[in-house]
C-alpha cells in the first residue's frame, strides 16, 4: 500500500497537470492555428522539420512517429523529420561547429520555402533552437515555436508560438504532449479530407 505521502505527491501531479490543461483548453487558438499551417504547408507538398532536446527532443520525434507512421488512422503517410535523431550528424556538427548549430545546420541542408520548422523548448531559451529558427526564417521556411514558461527567446524567434505558460518542466511537458496530439489529429484529419 503506498504511503500517504506518495499519495499526496500523485493527487498533487494530477492536480496541477489537470488544471494547466484547463487552462490551454480555453486558449486553443495558437494550437489550432499551429495544427493548419502545418497542414497547409503538408497540403502544398512540404515538409515538417521537428525538434527540439532532451524531453522536447523526445516529444519531436514522436511527433514525426505519429505522423509518418499513423496517428489514429490508415493514411497516405505525411512528411515529418525529426532533426533529434541522426547521432552521427548531430555529433559531427557539435564537434566540428558548436552545439548551438545542430538544428541549424540540418535546416540548411534539407529545408526548403514553405517547410515548417517546429522547434520544441520548454524553458523557452535553447540556444540550439533559436539559431535553427532563424536559420528557417532566412531560407523561407514558416516557424512555429511550442514553449513553456513565459516562451523566452524561442517563442520570440518563430512565426507562430504556442506558449504553455508554467514554471514546471514536467507540467509543462505533459501539456506539450496532449497539444501534439490535437495538432496531429488537425493534420491526419485534414490531410485526409
Amino acid at each position: 500500500m503506498p504511503s500517504q505521502e506518495a499519495a499526496r505527491l500523485a493527487e498533487k501531479a494530477f492536480a496541477a497537470t489537470i488544471a494547466l490543461h484547463d487552462r490551454m483548453r480555453v486558449n486553443l487558438g495558437s494550437t489550432l492555428l499551429a495544427a493548419e499551417t502545418m497542414l497547409g504547408a503538408i497540403k502544398a507538398g512540404h515538409k515538417l522539420l521537428l525538434f527540439g532536446n532532451g524531453g522536447s527532443a523526445s516529444d519531436a520525434q514522436h511527433m514525426s512517429a505519429e505522423l509518418v507512421g499513423r496517428f489514429q488512422r490508415e493514411r497516405a503517410a505525411i512528411a515529418a523529420i525529426a532533426l533529434t535523431t541522426d547521432t552521427s550528424i548531430l555529433t559531427s556538427i557539435a564537434n566540428d561547429y558548436s552545439f548551438k548549430q545542430v538544428f541549424a545546420r540540418q535546416i540548411e541542408a534539407l529545408g526548403q520555402a514553405g517547410d515548417v520548422a517546429f522547434g520544441i523548448s520548454t524553458s523557452g531559451e535553447s540556444p540550439n533552437v533559436v539559431h535553427a529558427l532563424n536559420a528557417a526564417k532566412a531560407k523561407g521556411l514558416k516557424t512555429i515555436a511550442l514553449t513553456g514558461r513565459d516562451g523566452g527567446s524561442v517563442g520570440r524567434a518563430a512565426d507562430l508560438h504556442v506558449n504553455v505558460p508554467d514554471q514546471s518542466t514536467a507540467r509543462v511537458q505533459e501539456v506539450h504532449r496532449t497539444l501534439i496530439h490535437v495538432m496531429c489529429e488537425v493534420i491526419e484529419e485534414g490531410a485526409n479530407a
